[in-house]
C-alpha cells in the first residue's frame, strides 16, 4: 500500500485536488478533519488535552476550540504540546485507516505535511501550488476572511520554492480543466508506482 502525502498553502486548492483523486476512486484521509474528530471523540486524546490544558478545554463533551486557540496562539510551548498530543494520534489513525483500504494507494491531505515532519510517514509527496495573489483571493472568497488575516496565515506557511524543493510531485492549480488532466496523469503514475513498490 503506497501512501501519498498531499499539501499546499492556503487557497492553493489541495482539497480540490484531493476531491478529484477521490472521484477517481482514491481513498483520501483529511488530517485536519480527522484531528478535530479525534480531539472530540478519542478518550486518550481528550484525556491528554485535559491533563495539559485543564478541564476548561472541554465544555461538557465538546472541545472548546476558542479556549484552546487562545492558549496556543502566542505560546510556542503550548502549541508544541498540543501538536505532540494530536499529530501522533492522527498518524496512528491514518495508518490504521490505510491498512483497511484496498486501493493501490491512498492519500493523506495535510496542510502541515512538511512542517510537522509527516512526509517521513508517506512514500510520495505532492504539493499543490498557485500564484500567491490567486491563493489569497480564493481564501478570502472561500472563508469570508479579511485579506490581511489570510496574508498573515500565508506568511507562516512554506513558500512555493520550498514546496518545489521538497515535494516529489507538484501541481500548479490555475484552471479546473488543467487540474483534471494533471490529476488523471498523476493517478496513472501513482498506480504504476504502487504496483512496483
Amino acid at each position: 500500500m503506497m501512501k501519498v502525502g498531499v499539501t499546499g498553502g492556503i487557497g492553493s486548492g489541495k482539497t480540490t485536488v484531493c476531491r478529484l483523486f477521490a472521484e477517481r476512486g482514491v481513498p483520501v484521509y483529511n488530517s485536519d478533519v480527522e484531528a478535530k474528530r479525534l480531539m472530540e471523540r478519542d478518550p486518550a486524546v481528550r484525556g491528554a488535552i485535559r491533563e495539559r490544558f485543564g478541564e476548561a478545554a472541554y465544555v461538557g463533551d465538546r472541545l472548546d476550540r476558542q479556549f484552546l486557540a487562545d492558549r496556543v496562539f502566542h505560546d510556542a510551548a503550548a502549541l508544541a504540546a498540543l501538536n505532540g498530543i494530536v499529530h501522533p494520534a492522527v498518524m496512528e489513525d491514518f495508518d490504521r485507516w490505510a491498512r483497511e483500504q484496498s486501493h493501490p494507494y491512498v492519500m493523506l491531505e495535510s496542510a502541515i505535511l512538511f512542517s510537522a515532519g509527516l512526509e517521513r510517514r508517506v512514500d510520495r509527496t505532492l504539493a499543490v501550488m498557485a500564484p500567491r495573489e490567486v491563493c489569497i483571493r480564493r481564501a478570502v472568497e472561500r472563508d469570508g476572511a479579511t485579506e490581511e488575516a489570510v496574508r498573515r496565515r500565508a506568511a507562516t506557511q512554506l513558500s512555493d520554492d520550498e514546496l518545489l524543493a521538497r515535494a516529489d510531485y507538484t501541481i500548479v492549480n490555475l484552471s479546473m480543466d488543467d487540474l483534471r488532466q494533471d490529476v488523471a496523469k498523476l493517478d496513472l503514475i501513482f498506480r504504476d508506482e504502487a504496483f512496483r513498490c
